[in-house]
């Protein structure tokens, strides 16, 4: 179990240090901003080069295997989107079966 905060914990460093990067390359950002994004990145930086790359034991594999299977549950093809015009002949027939079932005698 410690394999996998270990994990947790470089991809945290990752995430963070992208969203650094990407904040010390804003143009709208301002000077200030900017110096703080570097100096955490640099601390960053040194942090993952402390951690080292992972183990690659058995619990890097379990790992792989479960964001390959998290992946594998969603759907293949995008969702229909809402609000196109089938939305609208959907709601009218049944509209329309609603109201001959309620007038057929049968």
């Amino acid at each position: 179990m410690n394999g996998n905060r270990f994990i947790g914990s470089v991809g945290a460093l990752r995430r963070k240090l992208r969203a650094l990067t990407s904040v010390a390359e804003n143009p709208g950002a301002t000077a200030a901003e900017k110096a703080n994004a570097e100096a955490l990145k640099k601390v960053l930086k040194r942090r993952l080069r402390d951690a080292g790359a992972p183990a690659g034991d058995w619990s890097d594999s379990i790992f792989r295997l479960g964001r390959w299977a998290r992946e594998m549950r969603k759907p293949a093809a995008p969702a229909a989107p809402k609000g196109d015009w089938t939305d609208n002949a959907h709601r009218l027939g049944r509209m329309v079966r609603r109201g001959y079932k309620k007038w057929s005698p049968d």
